[in-house]
C-alpha cells in the first residue's frame, strides 16, 4: 500500500475526515492543508486506519495502571523521609 493511501480507513473515518477538511476550509486554510489536518485529526482520535496497529484498552490500561503505582510508590517514599526528618 503506498503512503497516503486511505482504502483501509473505515468510512467513518472518511466521513469525519471530510467534515474536519470542509471546516478547515471554511476558515481559510489551503486545501492540501486542510486534508493534512484533517487525516492527522482522524488518526489522533482513532488510533489510524484498521489493522495499522492499533492501540488496545487493555495496553492503555496497563499503563495507567502503572503510572498510578509509580505515582503510589513516590508518595511512600516522600512520606517515610517527612517522618524520618522529625525525629
Amino acid at each position: 500500500m503506498p503512503r497516503g493511501d486511505k482504502s483501509s480507513y473505515s468510512d467513518k473515518q472518511k466521513r469525519q475526515a471530510g467534515h474536519i477538511e470542509e471546516s478547515e476550509r471554511e476558515q481559510g486554510r489551503s486545501e492540501e492543508a486542510a486534508e493534512r489536518i484533517a487525516w492527522a485529526t482522524v488518526n489522533k482520535q482513532d488510533g489510524g486506519a484498521k489493522g495499522s496497529g492499533r492501540k488496545t484498552a487493555t495496553k492503555t490500561a496497563k499503563k495507567t495502571a502503572s503510572r498510578k503505582s509509580t505515582t503510589k510508590k513516590t508518595a511512600k517514599k516522600t512520606a517515610s523521609k517527612k517522618s524520618t526528618s522529625k525525629k
